[in-house]
């Protein structure tokens, strides 16, 4: 990876999953790819990518892509997580699908954001979803 430092013990595994997943984006109207990749409460890892719909509400990032797959393989917990976009600048999930990962994932949750070059920036759950609503709320 472009850093000197390791930013995970599963970061290199989760970057390279997210950015495979990510070239299979159904992406005909915005060409914006979106990977995402999630460490499991085991250890696993599971990926999802966008998919877009000529109905724009229908369509689907890459995150919630990924809880689907998370859940329909069994699994209920995101350790850490992987987003790789387009272009050079960092991807950050967005507001709903912050509200996704806090279903699954605890707020201290690592979420890297990368471009397909390597990672940018490293935040919690918290910090991108402050003063959230959460199952424990219910």
């Amino acid at each position: 990876m472009l850093n000197e430092y390791m930013i995970s013990e599963n970061f290199e595994k989760l970057f390279n999953a997210a950015k495979e997943v990510r070239n299979n984006a159904h992406v005909p109207y915005s060409k914006f790819k979106v990977g995402a990749a999630f460490l499991t409460e085991n250890n696993s890892i599971i990926a999802g990518c966008n998919v877009e719909n000529a109905a724009y509400p229908q369509s689907q990032c890459a995150e919630a892509s990924a809880i689907g797959n998370l859940i329909a393989n069994g699994f209920t917990k995101i350790k850490e997580v992987v987003v790789i976009g387009s272009g050079d600048l960092l991807c950050s999930p967005c507001g709903g699908c912050r509200q996704r990962l806090r279903e699954f994932a605890t707020l201290d949750v690592k979420i890297h954001m990368c471009n397909t070059s390597g990672h940018l920036k490293t935040s919690t759950l918290k910090e991108l979803l402050p003063d959230s609503f959460g199952p424990e709320n219910l």
